[in-house]
């Protein structure tokens, strides 16, 4: 699995021209399952998102977390093209992203890990999305883990 994650300032997710998922000050994740993922590894990440020392203390160093950080919320946006590889070539191979009928119900794993400790909102899992963002810095991670 694999996670890109941008502190914002605010970001909101349309799909067909309507907003599904809106939020203030927090994170916007992309997240990608590749073949062989597990809830291990949706749960490793969520838990690094929730606890990832990204937010300003009083003194400007990044010493909080989301959940230490009171008006943090997250929007969850799925995105399989986070397993491409390009190693030759110009086209991207998706050879190793996980097929939506399997990256679907770990999606939701996924999110019920991170709405267990704070507001999540999120795009529609297999649509197109627009997705606006207002970084914050940037500040922008990647965070990556195969239990294997």
């Amino acid at each position: 699995m694999r996670a890109v994650i941008q502190r914002v300032k605010s970001a909101h997710v349309d799909v067909d021209s309507k907003t599904v998922g809106k939020i203030g000050h927090g994170i916007l994740v992309y997240c990608g399952f590749e073949s062989g993922d597990s809830q291990a590894e949706a749960e490793y990440i969520a838990r690094k998102i929730l606890n990832i020392r990204i937010f300003p203390d009083d003194n400007g160093k990044m010493n909080l977390s989301l959940l230490d950080y009171d008006r943090g919320e997250i929007l969850s946006i799925s995105q399989f093209t986070l397993a491409s590889h390009i190693k030759k070539g110009r086209r991207p191979d998706f050879n190793n992203a996980l097929d939506p009928v399997s990256a679907l119900p770990l999606y939701d794993f996924f999110n019920n890990i991170l709405e267990e400790k704070i507001k999540v909102e999120k795009g529609v899992f297999g649509t197109m999305m627009e997705v606006y963002s207002v970084n914050d810095g940037p500040v922008t991670f990647i965070i990556e883990k195969k239990f294997k």
